[in-house]
Order: structure tokens, then C-alpha cells, then sequence
């Protein structure tokens, strides 16, 4: 029996080209830097966020498992900026699956004397960083919720991570479930869905007035379904269509 020499057993071993390589090293050294970002991110944290316009989401990475796909920041700054039109300290801002919205928020409200109550529902651990404003939330238990949640919320967005109807519907209960009333006048509502959820909006929506409206929806990463920003007023961003 002959045994193979090391040259030979060395010609079965699969070499990378340079380009592979690089992208490796390329993919490690992104890593590397979110992953130094978020631990800024907890000590920050800690010291209660002395510096919210410097928040970003680089920190944190989307994870497609669980249909995370963040938003550009100007389209976070601008759906934000609509929450916060006429805002004051009694007013409630619940931002339900919609963490890049939620970064820009605190970023607004940082010099804001008015402050009103923020919220982020999400069921990515890593947002606990928020501390109090971070609430666990996963939409196939809608309602388990904090009880001092029901009823406090004036302005909410939310974005299902889901283009299904049992997802459209979940989500649509917790939002009545923070909602101080379920009338057109005295509720802002923003959700962002892919169009092809118009039918099941304007069903489980219809009390509030929602209809589709003509911003464009971009994300940073882009996204190839289409998307829809629907909501029960009209703005200087947008108009219903």
C-alpha cells in the first residue's frame, strides 16, 4: 500500500483565491465594528444616554429570520417627524416593530423640553439597551403587554414583520390595545406594509380612516417587495391616494 507523500495530500486541500479572502476578511472587520458599536451602545446605555443624536442604526445588524429590514434614515427621520408634529408632555408615541423609527425619535426629542412618553415594542433582545422604553413583544401574543400600556398611546406606527393577514390582524390588536381611543380625531396611525396588504388594511383599519398614501417607503438595504405607507391623516410628506 503506498502512502500519499504531504505534496500530495496538500493538493486536496481547497485554497481560496485572493478576492474570497478579502471579502472574508472584509465581512469579519464589518462584524468587528458593529459588534464594538453595540457595546458602546450598552455603556451608553448605562450612563442613560447622554448622547442620543449619536444613536444610530449601525449598531445593529438585520436578521432576515425574523424579517428585519430597517428603514433608510431619511425615511425614519421623516416618519418620525410626523409623530412628533404637535406633540407635547401628555401625548404617548408607541412604535411597534419599527426600531429605526423609534432611533430617530429619541435623536428629535433630545433637546426637547415637552417629552413625550416613547415606547418600542420589539422582539429583539438587543433593544433592551433602551432600557425602560424597550418592551418584549412578539405579535403572535398581541396582548401580552404590559397593563400600564392599554389605553396610553395618542400616535403609533407599527410595521408587521409579516405580509400575511394573521400578522396584519395580530399587529392590529396590540395597536388597539395602546390606543387611547379608536377614533380618526384622536388617534395618529402610520403602518408600513407591502402593498399587496391594502385589502386587509383598509378592513381592520376602516374605523380610523387609514388609507394608502404616496410616500415611498425606502429601506437601506433596499427590498424588492412592494412597499405602502398608510396612515389616517395627511401631512406635509405625504397625501392619501
Amino acid at each position: 500500500m503506498s502512502i500519499p507523500s504531504q505534496d500530495e495530500g496538500d493538493d486536496d486541500v481547497p485554497v481560496l483565491s485572493a478576492d474570497t479572502l478579502r471579502l472574508l476578511q472584509d465581512f469579519q472587520s464589518e462584524k468587528d465594528t458593529r459588534e464594538k458599536q453595540f457595546q458602546d451602545l450598552k455603556a451608553n446605555a448605562e450612563a442613560k444616554f447622554d448622547d442620543d443624536a449619536a444613536l444610530t442604526m449601525d449598531a445593529f445588524a438585520e436578521d432576515w429570520q425574523v424579517s428585519q429590514f430597517w428603514y433608510s434614515d431619511e425615511t425614519a427621520q421623516t416618519l418620525a417627524r410626523q409623530l412628533l408634529d404637535g406633540v407635547d408632555a401628555d401625548s404617548g408615541i408607541a412604535v411597534v416593530s419599527a426600531p429605526s423609527v423609534y432611533v430617530q425619535l429619541r435623536k428629535l426629542l433630545k433637546d426637547s423640553v415637552a417629552r413625550p412618553r416613547l415606547v418600542l415594542l420589539e422582539i429583539d433582545q438587543r433593544f433592551e439597551v433602551f432600557g425602560s422604553d424597550f418592551v418584549p413583544y412578539d405579535f403572535q401574543n398581541p396582548l401580552k403587554l404590559p397593563a400600564d400600556l392599554k389605553g396610553k398611546f395618542d400616535r403609533i406606527i407599527c410595521d408587521p414583520p409579516f405580509l400575511s393577514d394573521e400578522c396584519q390582524t395580530r399587529t392590529a390588536l396590540t395597536v388597539r390595545y395602546l390606543s387611547r381611543s379608536w377614533t380618526a380625531e384622536d388617534l395618529m396611525l402610520i403602518s408600513c406594509t407591502g402593498e399587496r396588504m391594502n385589502e386587509t388594511m383598509l378592513r381592520l383599519y376602516g374605523k380610523l380612516r387609514v388609507k394608502p398614501t404616496d410616500f415611498e417607503v425606502r429601506h437601506s438595504k433596499g427590498l424588492s417587495n412592494e412597499f405602502r405607507c398608510y396612515s389616517n391623516f395627511e401631512c406635509s410628506a405625504w397625501q392619501w391616494v
